[in-house]
C-alpha cells in the first residue's frame, strides 16, 4: 500500500516514522526547508519506546505525481485548506483520506473537495513535539491511531487499512464505531483547551485557585450540553475522564493549544472551540465560557495578524 503522509511534524512525521521503521511504503509531503533538513539529518524520534532514526523518502507540492492508496493527513486544522491543494495531484478515485485532524469541521471541507468516498474517520492520541534541533520528542508512552469507515461498516478496504497500520510500532485500533470517538475526543479536547487557554495555566493551578475546579466542571458541562445537542453523545466513561482530567489536583497537564499560544505560535481556536460554539447557538444553547474562550484566543489571534 502506498501511504503517504501530509506533513514531517510531530504528529505526522511520529506515525510516519514508526511506519517507515516497519518497512511501509511511505512518502512524506513536506516544504521544501523541511525537505532540505530532512535530507541532511534524516529523521529522529526520541521516544519512551526507544529512540529511532529513518532516511524517509520526500515530495513536496510541485512535484507529486500519481494517485496514492492512502493519505495520512496530520495537518494542523488551521492548515486544511493549503493541504488539501497540495494533496490534490494525489488523490485518485480509490485513494482513501485518513484524516486525524481535530474537531469536525474538515470532515465536511474534506467531503466537499473530494467527494464522500474518499474520507475515512479517524483521530489520534499523541503527545509529541519539535525540538530545537528538529527531532520528534515523544512526551508520553501513549500512541494510539484510531481509524474507520464515517458510518461503521467493516468494508474490505478499511480492513486493508488496519492490516497496513496493524505491527508498526504505535496502538492501531480499527473501530466501528469512529465518529462518536472523534465527538468523544472533541469533548475532552474542547474542555481542556479552553479552561487552559481562559484561565493561561495548568490545571493544578487552576484546581488550586479559589473556585477554579468548579470553573473547570462548569466549561466541561457547557461543552457536553452542544455536543450531546448537536452531535454523538459521550459516553459515560468520557465524561467521567473528562471531569477526572480537568480538576485533577497538582496536575501538570495542559491542552496542546495552551503550549502553542504560550509559544506564540497559532492556534486552532476556530476549528476546536469557534466550531462547537456556532452550533451550539445555531441550536440555541446557551455557553458564555465558551464564548469566553473564543473571544479571548481571537484577541490572541488578532494581535498575531
Amino acid at each position: 500500500m502506498r501511504i503517504l503522509v501530509v506533513g514531517a511534524g510531530s504528529t505526522g512525521g511520529y506515525f510516519g516514522g514508526r511506519l517507515a521503521q516497519a518497512g511501509r511504503d511511505v512518502t512524506f509531503l513536506v516544504r521544501p526547508a523541511r525537505a532540505v533538513r530532512l535530507r541532511d539529518e534524516g529523521l529522529r524520534i526520541v521516544s519512551p519506546h526507544g529512540d529511532f532514526a529513518v532516511t524517509p523518502k520526500l515530495v513536496t507540492a510541485d512535484a507529486l505525481q500519481g494517485a496514492y492508496d492512502l493519505v495520512l493527513l496530520t495537518v494542523k486544522a488551521y492548515a486544511l485548506e493549503s493541504a488539501m491543494e497540495d494533496i490534490a495531484a494525489a488523490v485518485g478515485t480509490e485513494t482513501m483520506i485518513l484524516p486525524v485532524l481535530n474537531g469536525m469541521r474538515h470532515i465536511d471541507d474534506l467531503r466537499e473537495r473530494f467527494g464522500g468516498k474518499a474520507v475515512l474517520g479517524g483521530l489520534c492520541r499523541v503527545m509529541t513535539t519539535l525540538d530545537a534541533q528538529g527531532q520528534i520528542v515523544q512526551l508520553t508512552k501513549m500512541h494510539d491511531l484510531v481509524y474507520g469507515e464515517l458510518d461503521g461498516t467493516v468494508t474490505p478496504r478499511i480492513s486493508a487499512v488496519d492490516a497496513e497500520l496493524q505491527g508498526a510500532g504505535f496502538a492501531a485500533q480499527l473501530s466501528e464505531h469512529v465518529e462518536r470517538d472523534m465527538w468523544d475526543k472533541w469533548t475532552m479536547l474542547a474542555s481542556l483547551a479552553g479552561i487552559t487557554c481562559l484561565m493561561r495555566g495548568t490545571i493544578g493551578e487552576i484546581e488550586a485557585a479559589h473556585g477554579g475546579a468548579a470553573f473547570a466542571v462548569r466549561f466541561m458541562d457547557e461543552v457536553t450540553s452542544v455536543v450531546k445537542a448537536v452531535g454523538q453523545p459521550p459516553r459515560a466513561a468520557v465524561l467521567e475522564a473528562v471531569r477526572a482530567a480537568v480538576t485533577q489536583k497538582g496536575a501538570p497537564t495542559t491542552a496542546s493549544m495552551y503550549r502553542d499560544l504560550m509559544q506564540g505560535g497559532g492556534v486552532e481556536a476556530d476549528q476546536i472551540l469557534g466550531d462547537l460554539l456556532s452550533r451550539g447557538e445555531r441550536a440555541g444553547i446557551d455557553t458564555p465560557l465558551l464564548a469566553a474562550a473564543y473571544a479571548q484566543l481571537g484577541v490572541y489571534q488578532n494581535r498575531r495578524g
